[in-house]
């Protein structure tokens, strides 16, 4: 019989059905990374969000046959290792093509229109005081005829895209080396720092995109540009981007996750009080319908991979 040990239920809101095979269930609203081991002692199948899996951990696990990540992302799980170990990894795909880019656009026309700037103003008492009826403090730009970056040509980067066409932008896609994705054209990144009046990130966190976004970065972008990140906190250097707010460099970013998170110990970006600036606590994915359907294809991979027919897999 199956043992299946769910270390961080707590970071999942939706219901979740049993698999159909003859199992043993267990959940953790959370797991810190020293109680890994402890917690999946037996366990054949693991599911996590975002308790890292590491190779110390796994060679401490003998039973382990899968692990299903209840994300897209799986950075927080030693492929090599699994790999090594023939142990399956499954991950969440399609699940927030919709609301992910939803949120990305909420952030862009927020920064674009400069809503926050003009929201903290009325409240202050600053339209009150005017003598006609309107007043013009802040920038607004129109997203129509402007030009669109993306970083990531997956689903959740042509759906950001969809959008970005509809509403009469020009969309960019930066180039990168394969996998590719068919029937997209593709943009060397230094004339999508330069041309983008939006750069969006939808692309995965590994080494070769941890901190692809910099300093030398911001400033190969327009002053007007804004930057949104609504994919993994580690792609652009937190620092840097503090620097580039601050100093002018860019016109406003939107981000829905950090390097760490939560961030407890901290992080630059925590600092900024300027309404040129978005921080929300990683919540893009998370409507109501996109963890339904995150929880149903969370069953459905394992079960696919007990059945002898696995789907989703990253290794």
């Amino acid at each position: 019989m199956e043992r299946i040990v769910f270390l961080d239920r707590q970071s999942l809101k939706a219901e979740v059905r049993r698999p159909s095979f003859p199992h043993a269930w267990e959940e953790h609203d959370q797991t810190p990374e020293s109680l890994v081991v402890k917690n999946l002692a037996g366990a054949t199948v693991a599911i996590t969000n975002k308790v890292p899996i590491r190779r110390a951990s796994l060679e401490q696990l003998p039973d382990l046959k899968m692990i299903a990540v209840a994300a897209t992302g799986y950075d927080v799980i030693d492929i090599d290792a699994c790999r090594e170990r023939g142990i399956a990894v499954a991950n969440i795909r399609n699940y927030a093509v919709h609301n992910v880019p939803e949120h990305t656009f909420a952030m862009i026309f927020a920064l674009r229109r400069n809503l926050i700037a003009y929201r903290e103003d009325v409240l202050r008492g600053r339209w009150q005081a005017q003598d006609q009826f309107c007043f013009f403090d802040h920038p607004i730009q129109d997203l129509h005829g402007s030009t669109l970056g993306i970083f990531g040509e997956g689903a959740l980067g042509q759906a950001t895209a969809v959008i970005a066409r509809a509403l009469g932008m020009r969309v960019l896609f930066a180039d990168h080396p394969p996998p590719k994705a068919a029937d997209v054209e593709f943009t060397d990144p230094e004339t999508i720092f330069a041309q983008s009046d939006i750069i969006s990130l939808h692309c995965p966190l590994t080494p070769s995109s941890r901190n692809f976004i910099g300093i030398e970065q911001f400033k190969k972008m327009k002053r007007s540009a804004i930057l949104i990140n609504t994919a993994r906190g580690g792609l652009v250097d937190e620092h840097a981007l503090k620097t580039a707010l601050e100093t002018g460099l860019i016109a406003g970013a939107g981000f829905d996750v950090l390097t760490k998170e939560p961030p407890k110990e901290g992080n630059p970006l925590l600092e900024l009080r300027t309404p040129n600036f978005i921080l929300t606590p990683h919540v893009a994915w998370a409507s109501d319908g996109a963890m339904q359907f995150l929880a149903d294809q969370l069953i459905d991979n394992i079960e696919a991979s007990i059945a002898g027919k696995p789907q989703n897999l990253v290794t």
